[in-house]
Order: C-alpha cells, then structure tokens, then sequence
C-alpha cells in the first residue's frame, strides 16, 4: 500500500544521510520508477526531501537525518500527515500507526496534523491524454494551509475561456489529480473547485470556515469527477459481454465501463460511455470476440460501416 510505503521512507531518510531512488526500491521490494514517484509525492506535498543530481546524487532531508518521527517540527509533521494520512487509502493496520505517531506529537503540532490528515485527497487518473507538467502550483501551499487553519480566502481565478474573477472562498480540501491540483470550497453558489494552477491570488482572512458537518473530502470528490466524466462522455452504449471478456473491457475502458446483471443468454450487460458514436464505434470495432452492441443504432450503424470498409480494403 503507497501509503505504508510513503511512511518507510520517510524513517529511511532520517536513518540516514542520503538515498537513491534505487536504495529505496531494494529496501521496499518495489521498482525504481516506484520509488522515484513516492519520493516525489513527499516533495510535492511539503515534506522537506529534496534530490541531488550527478554520480555521488540522491535524496536528502532537509536538516539532516533524525533518529524517530518525534522530531519532526509542525511543518514536517503536516506535510507528512498531507500524504500519508486518513484520507488516503491507507491500511486499517497504517491508520492505527498514525494514530499513535499524533500522540507522539509534541501537543502544539497534533492539531494541524489531524487536519492536514483530512485535507488532501491524491486521485492518480489524469483526465484527457494531454502531457501536463508535474509543477507545483504557484499557490498551493497558502490554499493548503487555510484549509488546515480553517480560514476563508479571497480568491482571483482565471476560468478556461480567460475571465477573471474574484470572490471570497471557504476552502474545503485540496485534489491532486494526476499532475494537476484543485481546491474544493464552498462558495455563495454552493460547491465549487478550482484548478489551482488558475489561481491569480489567494488572500486568506481571519474569517472561520463554514465547514458541513458531514462533509468528506475523498466522498465530495468522487461524486465531483463521476459528474465531470459524465460531462466529457455524454455518450452511453449499451452491449451485452461475454463473461471471459468483462476484464478486456476494464483494460480498455476503465471507469467509464458500468457492468450490468446477466442476460438471458449468460452474457453480461454493459454500458460504456464515450464523447461520441464514431469515436465510440472505432473503440469498440476490435472488441467483436467479446461484445456485441445493442444500441443506441447509430454506434451499430458505425461498426457496420467500419466492417464493411475493412472488407473492402483487406479482404
């Protein structure tokens, strides 16, 4: 589980001096491409870890190593519980150990920790297929620690279509989705988020948050992207599968496939959405061992098309 993993390393690097991505990978049992994204993930949440390049290079703490996670300074501490805590999808048996390790605490630092343990939800599926640079947004550490405090922001934001805006936030939670980042708030309007890299200004006040009692970030955001990727595939198909094939077609589709009852014949109901019929037809034309589609009869109208020029060119 990343999160077990993500607190090992964390020991790792107070133990010692310095460690390489590959020392990392040896001692968790994981590739070094795996390594290199934990330790990356501590860096972009605040944990004091930085890399050096070149032949003698690794990955340092910040301040030198320390024997147990007691001393951590509150910062530290944040930053840890930001990645590694109940929000995320750790182990009930890892849970148990954060617990313990807030306990240890010094008394002022608890607090902040149990907050920031709440405050960040990391969803690693990108939306779109566009390569978007893992950069830290200009104001995230301010958004994130008026989340953690509690208080409201004014905020300026520049919307997709260039209009800028101001208005006064109450900061809910912070998203790490894929390379992007976004903050989850309340507004006059009722729920809003924010990609954080639009931001142009975040001024936070000394104004309480207005925080629902059963507010859940990691829930909030689950309905938040089923709403979004509802809207980028408006599109649903409905096809019944063969039982061997369900698992093609999570490969091949992944949240956007919904698994249905059993038909009459033994196969299996599916719907699977797309932005549209053509694009969905294409998709779905090298599946036919599999699935047969049922409607709507645009899409079948589209395989059939593809059938027929596949005949014509190949056959």
């Amino acid at each position: 589980m990343r999160t077990d993993r993500l607190v090992a390393i964390l020991l790792l690097l107070q133990r010692r001096e310095q460690v390489t991505a590959a020392e990392v990978a040896r001692e968790l049992e994981v590739s070094e491409r795996t390594a290199r994204r934990d330790l990356d993930a501590l860096a972009m949440a605040g944990v004091p870890v930085y890399s050096m390049q070149g032949r003698s290079g690794g990955w340092r703490l910040v301040g030198g190593a320390r024997t147990d996670l007691s001393g951590l300074t509150a910062s530290e501490a944040r930053a840890l519980f930001l990645v590694a805590g109940p929000a995320s999808a750790a182990t009930p048996t890892v849970k148990a150990a954060l617990r313990k390790l807030v306990h240890a605490l010094p008394e002022p630092f608890r607090v902040p920790a149990e907050a920031a343990a709440s405050s960040l939800v990391m969803d690693p599926q990108r939306w779109g297929s566009s390569r978007i640079e893992h950069r830290r947004p200009r104001f995230l550490d301010e958004l994130q620690d008026a989340v953690i405090r509690g208080v409201q922001v004014r905020l300026g934001y520049v919307d997709s279509k260039g209009a800028a805006t101001d208005r006064t936030v109450h900061p809910l939670g912070i998203v790490a989705k894929g390379p992007s980042w976004y903050l989850v708030s309340h507004t006059e309007a009722g729920r809003r988020t924010f990609r954080i890299d639009r931001v142009s200004s975040a001024d936070p006040t000394d104004d309480p948050v207005h925080r629902p009692e059963d507010f859940d970030l990691a829930e909030s955001w689950r309905e938040i992207a089923d709403e979004v990727d509802r809207r980028r595939t408006p599109l649903e198909i409905q096809a019944v599968c063969a039982p061997h094939g369900i698992d093609v077609l999570r490969m091949a589709f992944g949240d956007r496939l919904d698994v249905g009852g059993p038909a009459a014949d033994g196969r299996i109901e599916v719907g699977i959405r797309g932005h549209s019929e053509s694009m969905l037809a294409g998709e779905l034309a090298g599946l036919i061992e599999w699935i047969e589609v049922t409607g709507p009869p645009g899409v079948r109208d589209h395989l059939a098309a593809i059938g027929t020029a596949l005949v014509e060119r190949y056959g």
